[in-house]
């Protein structure tokens, strides 16, 4: 008997059905019977049959038993994009109920090109019993001539407008409704469709539904723009969405409205401070999205069940299926969308055949009975130009901050006199950062300044050792109404005081292009003695942040001036009396604004920590290179006095111009 060799592999037997037979002792029909489930043998025999199986381990051939009833067990799903989490969400609801009845799914993708969609189809449906179609893209005309070859078939999202095979379509065009119905509640009147695919029926019924509400509304706006169905449509979108100045978007499906979120994030865009953003289907990370995204969610398991049972229906002959089956969908409000926000007048733009009695305008600008002025509204308190309701500022008590960020009173946003923003709140390099604030990082070991905190031979490492800032008496000077006065309170990260500050916050015209903030500050060492540290002094070099911290928003470029010429290099830790930023910002036009943004000191004299190309901001610093004491008891002085100008400023016009503001 031959041995064999270390190594050598063997071949396994393979059982076929004549050894079955002859084991049992019948023919090979009556054993492709049994195996198929036939009821037309007697119990006896099926059981002997069995038995004789089991024991040969035998494993019937898919493609004989497949030839033997005419049919696979099989049916195909042609998915537009099967990265689509709807597509494979009904793709579960389909797979678990075919399971139910013996069959499996196989998966075509389109790759959303309706060219070959319909080639893919016959292909698919050439290798099983049955087809579904779930948001085919190609024309009618090309469906129409598909469906008769590829029946049973059932399609899903998209009506037919004359065919036996059944249908099931979710109502976009309610869906649609309902969440511009929501926005319009909320306030909204410029809201923006970021439009999907051209071949999608259900881009076809959103625009349907645009169309019943704003014949509900006529003051309402929807300006449709091109986007797509995934992440990177919404991520370009972000451009023209800004540049369209709506209040409010809704995007074709959820991937969208992430792709959207994203660049919105990075642009420093708060969502839905400054604009709302809602999607379509409510996927299942809808709800774990920054801000959670307002959706219209579709029953999609049910849809992908209910296609099959249609479809089932059509194979066995056993029930009459539903020509077309509509499925509802319901909005979920979250925290993407909120309230219109408060509208920032743009400064009319003089044009060459301007009105006599214009001529005035900007003269008046400068009146002194135009002084700006604060009021509260709501939870904040604005700072308006009284000749137009112009807003200039917004001081927010930062109570919804995240302990992280070190909550804490802030301006934002500051705006020049044509409407520029000259701030920036939470942006995409350090979240932390919260327009114009007081925000110190090392106060007796306690971070008021949010994110991570310098750790000597370690690094910067993410400590749970946040304070709050409380604002605890905010009024507007009852004699000068461009004066804010606040108190606030600095707690710990157990919420044990820690000193107390007096705010004050005003401002003046400054001509007719610019305007002045004055920010000064008096912290007391109430609750004793204070040591106010920064990562230069905890070991990083040139680190000495702390203080009146001014966030600028990323611009298309910046220049940085100062005492000792220009460059960032020039006034980062210099003590010079001022330094500008001169930046210059793209329009919705195409075209660039200028701005410069002026600090000057208040008394005493610090160094400048300041940032350009990193992002740009800067701060009187109060520990520079060494930690700042100060006895229980005792105060400690510092602030800034700022000019916002919608121009450029030269050295000289910027050296000028600082002597007058200090």
């Amino acid at each position: 008997m031959p041995v064999a060799r270390p190594g050598a592999s063997t071949r396994r037997t393979v059982v076929t059905i004549a050894d079955v037979a002859a084991a049992a002792g019948v023919s090979r029909a009556t054993v492709s019977r049994v195996m198929n489930g036939r009821s037309t043998v007697d119990p006896a025999i099926s059981a002997r049959v069995q038995e004789a199986a089991i024991e040969l381990n035998y494993r019937p051939s898919n493609v004989a038993r497949s030839l033997s009833l005419g049919r696979t067990t099989t049916v195909a799903l042609v998915v537009p994009d099967l990265g689509n989490p709807v597509f494979q969400r009904v793709l579960g609801g389909v797979t678990s109920a075919a399971a139910e009845d013996g069959y499996r799914v196989l998966v075509a993708d389109a790759a959303e090109d309706p060219g070959q969609e319909a080639a893919i189809a016959r292909d698919a449906r050439q290798r099983c019993d049955a087809l579904i179609l779930m948001a085919p893209r190609m024309p009618d005309a090309v469906l129409a001539g598909l469906l008769p070859d590829v029946e049973p078939a059932v399609v899903i999202n998209r009506e037919l407008a004359s065919s036996s095979v059944p249908t099931l379509v979710v109502d976009y065009a309610d869906a649609t409704v309902q969440v511009l119905e929501h926005l319009v509640e909320l306030g909204h009147r410029r809201v923006a469709y970021l439009a999907g695919p051209p071949a999608a029926a259900s881009d076809a019924a959103r625009r349907r539904g645009i169309a019943a509400v704003r014949q509900e509304h006529p003051d309402l706006e929807v300006t449709v723009l091109p986007a797509g169905a995934d992440i990177e449509a919404g991520h370009a979108a972000a451009g023209p969405v800004l540049a369209s100045r709506v209040t409010a978007v809704v995007a074709f499906n959820d991937l969208v409205s992430f792709g959207l979120l994203a660049a919105l994030n990075e642009a420093g865009v708060a969502v839905p401070a400054d604009i709302s953003v809602a999607g379509f289907d409510d996927i299942e990370l809808a709800r774990y999205a920054t801000p959670a995204l307002t959706t219209v969610a579709v029953p999609q398991v049910d849809l992908g069940r209910h296609a099959w049972r249609e479809l089932h229906a059509v194979i066995d002959d056993s029930a009459q299926p539903a020509t077309t089956t509509r499925f509802g969908a319901q909005l979920q409000v979250r925290a993407s969308t909120g309230p219109v926000p408060p509208r920032v007048a743009r400064a009319a733009v003089q044009e060459p055949d301007r009105r006599p009695e214009d001529a005035g305008a900007a003269q008046d600008a400068a009146r002194p009975e135009q002084v700006p002025t604060w009021t509260t509204e709501g939870g904040a308190v604005v700072l308006h130009r009284a000749l137009d309701h112009v807003a200039l500022a917004r001081y927010e008590p930062g109570t919804s901050l995240p302990t992280i960020h070190s909550p804490r009173p802030y301006l934002h946003p500051l705006h020049t006199l044509a409407g520029v923003p000259l701030t920036d709140v939470s942006p995409v390099d350090h979240r932390h950062h919260y327009g114009v604030s007081m925000a110190v990082p090392d106060v007796n070991g306690t971070s008021h300044w949010g994110g991570r905190t310098f750790v000597a031979d370690v690094g910067p490492t993410l400590l749970p050792n946040h304070g709050r800032q409380t604002s605890t008496h905010t009024v507007v000077d009852a004699l000068s109404p461009h004066v804010l006065l606040d108190t606030v309170l600095w707690s710990d990260e157990h919420g044990a005081p820690q000193l107390e500050e007096r705010r004050r916050v005003g401002a003046r015209l400054l001509g007719d292009d610019g305007w002045v903030l004055e920010w000064r500050s008096t912290l007391h060492a109430a609750h004793g003695p204070l040591e106010i540290r920064s990562p230069a002094t905890n070991g990083r070099p040139g680190a000495g942040y702390g203080g009146v911290f001014w966030r600028l928003p990323v611009a298309t470029s910046t220049r940085v001036l100062s005492a000792a010429g220009e460059g960032e290099g020039l006034a980062h830790g210099s003590a010079s009396p001022w330094v500008a930023f001169v930046q210059r910002h793209s329009d919705h036009q195409g075209g660039e604004r200028a701005t410069t943004l002026l600090l000057t000191q208040t008394s005493p004299a610090r160094h400048w920590f300041l940032r350009a190309a990193e992002y740009p901001g800067a701060c009187p610093a109060l520990a520079w290179d060494t930690p700042l004491l100060v006895p229980a008891g005792g105060t400690v002085e510092t602030g800034v006095v700022a000019a916002l100008l919608d121009r450029e400023l030269d050295a000289a016009e910027a050296a000028e111009l600082a002597t007058g503001l200090r």
